[in-house]
This record gives structure tokens, sequence and C-alpha cells, in this order.
């Protein structure tokens, strides 16, 4: 139950189209947009990050079958969001503005990270 709310809690802080840095695993360093968020399962899919290999058979939609090199998953604690203004990985805040809205802020500088 812990772990389920945790990793829902995390959806906040990370989302699609945000730039990440990975600070664990083989891919240790390397930056990426991310694609998707399954926050359920507190992951994600990172663009060019953690690359599997898929052996597929022969169907409807694919003709021909083979090895097919897709993105798989990352457990959200290991990616760090990149700020901006920072240009390296920061933790992430929270702050309401003036109309209401809340927003991710940069913990190093203030700068808002929501568009």
């Amino acid at each position: 139950m812990a772990r389920e709310k945790a990793a829902i809690g995390a959806k906040r802080k990370i989302k699609k189209d945000d730039f990440v840095r990975i600070i664990a695993g083989r891919d240790r360093g390397k930056q990426g947009r991310v694609l998707r968020v399954f926050p359920r399962e507190g992951r994600l899919t990172v663009e060019r990050i953690h690359m599997i290999k898929r052996h597929t058979r022969p169907s409807q939609t694919m003709q021909q079958g083979g090895i097919i090199e897709r993105e798989g998953t990352i457990h959200i604690s290991n990616v760090m969001l990149i700020c901006t203004r920072c240009s390296r990985g920061v933790r992430v805040g929270h702050r309401t503005l003036e109309d209401g809205k809340k927003v991710r802020v940069c913990r190093h500088c203030g700068e808002v990270l929501d568009k």
C-alpha cells in the first residue's frame, strides 16, 4: 500500500515531454525526453534510454518478424528533472500562483518548470 501511494504521489513531479537525467543504472548520466509515464507502477520510458530487444513473430501488423529494439521502463526514482535555467538535474517543489494554479518549481533557482 505504501509503495502504491509513493508511486501515485510521484506522478506530479515528472510528466510527459519533460527532460530528465538518469541518476542510477547502466544509463547513468544520460539525458532524454520522457515519452510515457506509468504512475501506478511508478515507472516511465525515456527516449533512447534503457533499450531492450524484443523477439517477435511475424503477424498481420508486422509482416516480418525479428528482433525489435525499443525503450524499456525505468523506475521514477532513478531520474531527475532538468531545469531549463540551471541546465542540471534538480529537485522539484510546488508553488501556488496568484491565479490559484499549482505549478512545479526548481528547488535550486526557483524557476517555474511548467509552461
